[in-house]
């Protein structure tokens, strides 16, 4: 299987104290080297800079057709981290992509024939796989550092596992 992530997921499990656990979902996820750059150098001491620059089964890969996401990003109003990891999906041939912003998925889902997973829907795979103890404290943990992220999102999936809201 092949997963391609943007920056979004990767700071959200990192913030959750998560991002080690993705190996057991995803042995490898590809990102492009507009995401290593916006997690890694724009947001060095940030959640996530770290744990990306350290992971050894992240591989940067560069995308071949830099003008398609330059042009995308002028047509879609997307950031270049977006949209080059739906360039990256593309030119991967990629099962997967791991992306959070609501334009960014309808944009990945109009580009190809993926399986999107945001944050939350890779936390309740963690979660269904018995890798996180507590989702719902998970969720207090991305909300109390101010994560972006609609609470009714997160009322679902507590519902779906019978967990009371926060």
């Amino acid at each position: 299987m092949i997963v391609v992530s943007d920056s979004s997921p990767l700071i959200a499990l990192a913030r959750a104290k998560c991002f080690h656990l993705l190996p057991g979902l995803f042995p490898t996820i590809h990102i492009p080297a507009e995401v290593y750059d916006e997690v890694v150098f724009a947001g060095s001491g940030r959640p996530g800079a770290q744990e990306v620059a350290q992971a050894e089964w992240i591989h940067v890969s560069p995308v071949r057709e830099a003008e398609e996401v330059q042009a995308a990003m002028d047509s879609q109003g997307l950031g270049a981290g977006e949209v080059a990891a739906v360039q990256l999906a593309r030119e991967l041939n990629a099962d997967v992509i791991l992306i959070d912003e609501a334009k960014a998925r309808r944009y990945a889902s109009e580009s190809g024939d993926f399986i999107l997973f945001g944050c939350v829907g890779i936390l309740e795979m963690l979660c269904k796989k018995r890798l996180i103890a507590d989702l719902r404290e998970t969720y207090r943990l991305l909300i109390a550092q101010d994560f972006r992220i609609d609470p009714k999102i997160i009322e679902n999936s507590l519902r779906k596992f019978g967990l009371k809201p926060i």
